[in-house]
């Protein structure tokens, strides 16, 4: 498969992915505003923060407002990592690969794409009640993703497709999970009080995953969730599961073993995965779940970097395998 092809696919994957999971950012915040235990407090900027793109807001807008990060989230064009912007990438990287992705995955993406513009030209309904908005753009991305593992031959188009979206995801959330350190961290009163396990609720239904939660785990506690959304390997939007699975998918590209590798991708995600399968939670809480996430956050783009460097960059071959350290 030529490399820029592999590209388009790649981040066709991760720009639905992220505009789903920008709509996930957006909804649980919304919802928790919703609690009157949390009404005296904005969190709407800090998702901003989540984010990692604060300095790109302070730029582009002069108030912390909720309109302006609904709108800066949502449907800000300026903004590389809005939802439209992520859906408008996608449309075009999805446009260059029309021959080797299913019509109707093309249409859905192309119908997306205009459902989110037309929202941005008549924002004030998303700015009253984005959960409408969200809830589409959640239901909608899960629809393409399901047409694509329904529809589409299960060769190196769709394998680059799904690594795109899962180390995406991957990274997302871990990044739900950090909104309880940028977003719900408490009062010091509230610590183990019902207010501070609504919050930690709120991340599990962020991800779509409180009731699978509650058959496997039970109880709410902050080990548990942050345990579960790090480390579950049942859970589909958990961060190991996202990440052994962009493994797998890596090496069925490549041909190579798990347990070795031919590129620095592959080097270098074996190790985050097994770095996730050896810790314990309390290890990580007693180290700080937002030093840990932001670490984890940095290795998944050192990943993504070497993903680029081995297949869409112009690279010598290897051609040795070598035992994985």
């Amino acid at each position: 498969m030529l490399s820029r092809v592999a590209d388009s696919l790649y981040w066709m994957g991760r720009y639905i992915e992220r505009a789903e999971n920008i709509a996930r950012f957006l909804d649980v915040n919304w919802h928790l505003t919703l609690d009157m235990a949390l009404m005296q407090q904005n969190h709407w900027t800090a998702l901003v923060s989540v984010t990692g793109d604060k300095a790109v807001y302070d730029e582009l807008y002069d108030a912390d407002t909720r309109d302006n990060v609904i709108r800066f989230l949502a449907i800000d064009r300026t903004y590389p990592n809005s939802i439209w912007s992520c859906l408008h990438n996608a449309r075009e990287n999805a446009r260059a690969v029309r021959d080797l992705i299913p019509l109707e995955m093309w249409e859905l993406i192309n119908v997306f794409f205009h459902t989110v513009e037309k929202e941005a030209q008549n924002p004030q309904l998303l700015f009253e009640n984005p959960y409408t908005f969200c809830d589409e753009v959640k239901k909608r991305s899960l629809t393409i993703s399901g047409l694509a593992d329904d529809s589409m031959d299960h060769g190196e188009a769709w394998l680059f497709f799904n690594m795109g979206r899962m180390l995406e995801r991957a990274d997302k959330t871990s990044r739900i999970l950090d909104v309880k350190y940028f977003v719900l961290l408490p009062d010091v009163y509230d610590v183990g009080t019902i207010v501070d396990m609504v919050q930690w609720a709120a991340l599990l239904k962020a991800i779509s995953s409180f009731q699978s939660y509650r058959h496997q785990i039970g109880p709410i506690t902050p080990a548990g969730v942050a345990g579960y959304m790090l480390m579950s390997r049942s859970f589909p939007r958990s961060v190991l599961y996202s990440l052994t699975e962009a493994q797998r998918l890596l090496h069925e590209i490549t041909g190579t073993r798990i347990g070795y590798f031919s590129n620095d991708a592959e080097k270098l995600l074996g190790q985050l995965c097994a770095t996730l399968s050896f810790r314990s939670i309390d290890d990580i809480l007693q180290e700080g779940l937002h030093e840990f996430t932001d670490r984890l956050q940095v290795k998944v783009n050192e990943i993504d970097t070497a993903v680029f460097d081995s297949f869409f960059a112009v690279m010598e071959p290897v051609e040795t395998e070598t035992a994985e350290q």
